[in-house]
């Protein structure tokens, strides 16, 4: 773990994240003279580059932030909406119940370019071409591909050989899995073409918006259209054309919202509102808070009692969520995360595992399907790593960056989507359209119901803490459904356990899989508990005596977290050492 005091002169920030090389992009233009918001954009691009399997040019950023004059957290509403074409009846039409994973029926509006660039607009310091330098650079030049990217080309050769001959030119060169040195020139001359259009007028806020038109009504927009006209196989079996058009890329930007709180004595926790699953970990945290004096730590590791309540406590939640949440008016957010909501809830956790999904709240609905998904295999991607079909579809994915400057601005943010199996590459761009349309549901009536110009229900999830109403603390982890369980694992092991920042990350983690999935093809297994194997034999026995169906993923498997904190006039950062890729870093 990294620590530095900002009085001290040359003090920049902290930066950590989920890959060595957006933490040292970070860092320089923390060093450059950059703040907080410049790092993190600068480093969100360059992930793009370092972990094409997990994040694109055309996903998403979701993101908490205050800055240092305004310490309100404040959210960055980076997700994109469903085409106008996308309406249910369509989908009957095709003689679909889900939505496929991949391909390009999934696709929504690309949300990371335009969220990236109103952050930079109106928080930043730096010009475009200033922050996006780092990742054009990786693009033409080169960037070393981490292994778990060969892994998932490998996962996909023959779809790519067989159908998708674009992403194959990309990721299959000479026929072989990419690996090494990696080159994108088709991505970096878009890069280059979009902050040359930027720059074609004058001023810093000018440009940045002059990019984003650059890419929502010009060249991008085009070839998306273009190409989503063309049918592709998805993992539904079957080739498919898209619903994108340049008219729903143009219709939709990046916005700012209130964020979510939930006090807990001196500790605060904020959050997304319920078109994420944000809320979910509040609704933990205010179920285990009534239960604090059940939950310990001994010598860095959770007791079973802990375990099993937490356990129990999420799965509350996540039924919740899945009855609940949406890009809908009428979710009764407040009431799902108030005090005495969770008294309610409280009482129906038990010594023993439920094997139940247990809504609450007035008429509570679950989709009808969910008894058909009841127990197929869930690969609910354990390391936070995707898990990819051999048709594309992907569980678990996304990555992660938290910084601080010296200033006080400070942001948490969880970028994700166009990762590399979720459609074929758009040749002349040299990146592809995301799969986020999968999280809605084909069934109507439902708060993440499929609705043309809505916003699916996404996993992207980061946090941020308070101590006393300053904002201290900024988290996250990829990992798609267990985002919000393995940040409570954090929360628990941090703000309970008193354990410092890599403690916490370090502490060993769980989830459970008995909701659905959020991913395609939207499966779950009731009673199922993932933990690594440093828990202890003991408390394994234990937890599966309580009726849990534990499941071993291993001693460093579970979350990729990371984290940033300002308290007491110091800067401290730490990262995931499972995987030997997060990094922070700090100066």
């Amino acid at each position: 773990m990294f620590t530095t005091r900002p009085e001290l002169a040359g003090t920049h920030g902290m930066v950590a994240s989920t890959h060595w090389l957006a933490s040292a992009t970070g860092m320089a233009v923390l060093e450059d003279g950059g703040n907080a918001f410049d790092a993190a954009v600068a480093a969100g691009f360059v992930l793009q580059i370092a972990e094409p399997h997990l994040c694109g040019p055309a996903g998403q950023v979701p993101g908490i932030f205050v800055t240092a004059t305004d310490r309100t957290p404040r959210v960055l509403a980076g997700q994109g909406v469903s085409p106008a074409a996308a309406t249910p009846e369509y989908f009957a039409d095709l003689g679909l119940d889900l939505i496929p994973g991949s391909g390009l029926l999934p696709a929504t509006v690309p949300g990371a370019w335009d969220g990236w660039l109103l952050l930079l607009r109106d928080h930043g310091t730096k010009s475009l071409r200033d922050v996006l330098g780092y990742a054009i650079s990786y693009a033409r030049n080169g960037i070393p591909l981490v292994s778990r990217v060969g892994d998932t080309i490998r996962a996909v050769q023959d779809l790519f050989t067989e159908h998708w001959p674009t992403s194959a030119a990309l990721w299959l060169p000479e026929g072989k899995p990419a690996e090494g040195l990696h080159r994108n020139p088709a991505l970096a001359d878009t890069w280059e073409r979009l902050v040359a259009e930027a720059e074609s007028v004058s001023g810093r806020e000018a440009q940045i918006d002059a990019g984003r038109r650059a890419w929502s009504q010009g060249f991008v927009a085009d070839a998306i259209e273009a190409f989503s006209r063309k049918a592709f196989r998805d993992d539904s079996g079957r080739d498919h054309a898209g619903l994108l058009t340049g008219e729903d890329i143009a219709g939709w930007e990046a916005t700012y919202e209130d964020a979510l709180q939930v006090d807990f004595g001196g500790w605060g926790l904020v959050k997304m509102g319920a078109w994420t699953q944000g809320p979910a970990l509040l609704q933990q945290a205010r179920l285990l808070d009534g239960l604090r004096d059940e939950l310990s730590y001994v010598d860095g590791i959770p007791t079973e009692r802990t375990v099993h309540l937490a356990v129990e406590a999420a799965k509350l939640a996540f039924a919740d969520r899945e009855a609940w949440y949406g890009d809908s008016p009428d979710v009764p957010v407040e009431l799902l995360i108030s005090r005495e909501y969770a008294e309610t809830r409280r009482a129906l956790i038990t010594d023993e595992a439920s094997a139940e999904l247990r809504p609450g709240g007035p008429s509570p609905r679950l989709p009808a399907i969910l008894e058909k998904l009841r127990g197929l295999e869930s690969g609910s991607g354990a390391t936070g790593e995707p898990t990819v079909g051999p048709l594309g579809e992907t569980r678990g994915d996304t990555v992660h960056i938290d910084v601080v400057d010296a200033a006080g601005n400070m942001i948490s943010v969880t970028p994700s989507g166009g990762w590399l199996q979720s459609s074929p590459t758009i040749p002349e761009l040299g990146f592809c359209l995301d799969s986020r349309g999968q999280m809605f549901w084909l069934e109507q009536g439902l708060p993440n119901s499929l609705a043309p110009r809505k916003r699916p229900r996404i996993t992207l999830s980061p946090s941020m803490g308070l101590r006393d109403g300053e904002p201290v603390l900024a988290f996250g982890t990829p990992g798609g459904d267990q985002q919000d369980q393995w940040q409570l694992c954090f929360w628990l092991a941090h703000t309970l356990g008193g354990l410092n920042l890599q403690e916490s990350i370090d502490s060993p983690a769980w989830h459970t899989t008995a909701f659905p999935s959020s991913f395609y093809p939207r499966s779950w297994t009731p009673r199922e508990l993932v933990v690594e194997s440093r828990l202890g034999q003991s408390t394994m026995d234990a937890l599966a005596a309580r009726g849990h169906d534990v499941v071993d993923a291993g001693p460093w498997s579970l979350g990729r977290l990371s984290a940033v904190s300002r308290t007491g006039g110091v800067l401290r950062a730490a990262a995931n050492a499972r995987g030997m890729q997060g990094y922070a870093a700090g100066r």
